[in-house]
C-alpha cells in the first residue's frame, strides 16, 4: 500500500475518487479513475473503472457495504469481474456491449443489469438520489450519471479533462503528451471534433445530451483528467455547443 499509485481524495462530502496513472495504448496519459458515493440508505454505489486495490478496497470496507457496482460505457470493463468477486451481493449493471466482453473471458459474471438491453425506464434501485442516461448513439455506448445531493454529473468517455495532473501526482511518469494533453479539454477546437466524430448517430446524441443539459449540476467527475471542481455546466455547454 505505502507504493500505491492510487489518490483517493474525498470531491465533496460522501463522494470519494479514486485516481491512478493510465495511458490509452501504453502512450497516452489520459488517467483512470473509479467514484465512490455514499448513498443516504447506508449503503455504497461505485463507478468501477480500476482496479480494486488494498487502498481501495479499504476506503470502501469504511464507506459501508457496497449496493451497486456500474460500468460507465463499452470500454470501461476491465475490472467488473474483479469488484463482482469481491462484492458478490451487490447490484452490477453495465451496458450491454461492455457485459457481451466480459462475458467472453469470464463468463461466469453474473449481470443484474443491461444498459442497452433493458427497458429505457428500467429503475435499478439507486434512482432517489442518482439519475442515469445512457447514449446508444455514442461510439462507446456511454452512460452519465447525476449524483443530485452534491450537484455532481460523473461519465467515462463523453467528456475528457487532460491532463491527468491529480491521476499522476504519484506517478513518477509524465501526465503530458506535447499537444494533445493541452487540447483534450472542453474549451478545445481538438476536443469539439472528437466528440462530433464518435457520435455514430447525431440524433440519438442530441436527444441524450439534451436530458443531461437539464439536470441541475456543477461538477464534473471524469474518469479521464482532472475534476471539473465549478461550472461543470458551462463547460459542458461550450464542449457539446454542435449538438445544440
Amino acid at each position: 500500500m505505502a507504493n500505491s499509485s492510487t489518490v483517493i481524495r474525498e470531491v465533496t462530502q460522501d463522494v470519494w475518487t479514486f485516481s491512478r496513472p493510465f495511458a490509452r495504448f501504453g502512450l497516452f496519459p489520459i488517467g483512470g479513475r473509479s467514484t465512490a458515493i455514499k448513498l443516504k440508505t447506508g449503503g455504497v454505489w461505485v463507478l468501477a473503472s480500476t482496479p480494486l486495490d488494498d487502498e481501495t478496497r479499504t476506503k470502501l470496507q469504511e464507506l459501508g457495504p457496497v449496493r451497486y457496482i456500474v460500468g460507465a460505457d463499452a470500454v470501461h470493463y476491465l475490472f467488473l469481474a474483479q469488484y463482482r468477486m469481491q462484492y458478490p451481493e451487490a447490484k452490477l449493471i453495465a451496458p450491454q456491449d461492455a457485459i457481451d466482453t466480459v462475458s467472453k473471458v469470464t463468463p461466469d459474471v453474473n449481470f443484474d443489469g443491461a444498459w442497452g438491453k433493458d427497458d429505457p425506464d428500467t429503475k435499478y434501485g439507486f434512482e432517489d438520489e442518482i439519475n442515469h442516461c445512457y447514449f446508444p448513439g455514442h461510439q462507446n455506448k456511454e452512460v452519465a450519471f447525476l449524483h443530485k445531493e452534491s450537484k455532481t454529473l460523473l461519465e467515462a468517455d463523453l467528456l475528457f479533462n487532460l491532463p491527468p495532473t491529480e491521476q499522476y501526482s504519484k506517478s513518477k511518469e509524465s501526465a503530458t503528451v506535447p499537444f494533445i494533453s493541452s487540447h483534450m479539454n472542453p474549451f478545445s477546437g481538438l476536443h469539439k471534433r472528437m466528440v462530433w466524430s464518435i457520435a455514430r448517430d447525431k440524433e440519438a446524441m442530441k436527444r441524450d445530451l439534451k436530458t443531461i443539459r437539464g439536470w441541475d449540476f456543477d461538477r464534473i467527475i471524469p474518469c479521464h483528467g482532472d475534476v471539473i471542481e465549478k461550472d461543470g455546466k458551462a463547460a459542458f455547454e461550450e464542449l457539446f455547443k454542435w449538438f445544440f
